[in-house]
């Protein structure tokens, strides 16, 4: 069965901030828009996924999916992408720092715009994490610009919009998600960013840490600069 919008959450260790974002989600979109909520877990230790079980019986547009072993965030995404049934998918964090009240924006900045944008992208113009992670992000966004020129100010924001069959085709590797402005860019799309709400962590702590996100991060920058340079987008014509 295919519907507008499916609205993909990755989860690991999330258990307090489960239910009141789903609540948000249902309020942004019921009466809105023919949607569903795909929760993928990702081998929780707590009991994130006792918490979802739960929340499937009061909430009729919710689907829950559980890894068989830890992957990670980028995996996780997909995982809920490849088996959403929406056309148009929107990704939040499973944090509750996006606000899902920014997802009718984001819809509306894509009814606006040209056929050839395909990624709505969040920008948090004012970000609600510590100064230690602000500063760590803008250096590497100042970075990954400047080497991937994918003319986007914030490609962590976690809340997104884009197609469904324009995220399939391209191409997969862990942490994709952080470098979806630059992977359509190179896919022959076009994207926007669309500045959202961000909000403090309410419960639960961060999974990642500053000297760990920038050593993944230098490798796979080097990774997507090498794709990038070794792309062709070619028009094509049907031949009557």
């Amino acid at each position: 069965m295919s519907i507008a919008l499916s609205v993909v959450v990755p989860v690991f260790n999330e258990r307090d901030n489960v239910a009141p974002l789903v609540g948000e989600i249902v309020s942004a979109l019921r009466g809105r828009i023919d949607f569903e909520i795909v929760y993928v877990d990702d081998c929780s230790r707590d009991d994130s996924l006792a918490v979802l079980k739960t929340l499937k019986t009061s909430t009729p547009e919710l689907r829950v999916f559980a890894h068989a072993k830890q992957s990670g965030q980028s995996t996780a995404i997909r995982t809920g992408i490849k088996v959403a049934r929406g056309e148009w998918i929107a990704t939040l964090d499973g944090d509750g720092q996006n606000d899902p009240a920014d997802i009718p924006k984001l819809l509306a900045a894509r009814d606006a715009a040209a056929s050839e944008v395909k990624l709505f992208a969040g920008w948090r113009v004012h970000r609600q994490d510590s100064g230690s992670k602000r500063w760590a992000s803008k250096i590497a966004n100042a970075i990954r610009s400047r080497l991937l020129r994918d003319e986007t100010p914030d490609t962590g924001c976690g809340i997104k919009l884009f197609e469904r069959s324009v995220f399939l085709d391209l191409p997969y590797f862990d942490h994709m998600h952080r470098y979806l402005p630059a992977l359509v860019k190179r896919a022959g799309w076009q994207s926007v960013s669309v500045p959202v709400n961000h909000r403090q962590r309410s419960a639960g702590v961060s999974k990642y840490n500053n000297l760990g996100r920038a050593w993944v991060g230098l490798k796979d920058l080097r990774g997507v600069a090498w794709l990038i340079a070794r792309s062709k987008v070619t028009a094509i014509n049907e031949i009557e």
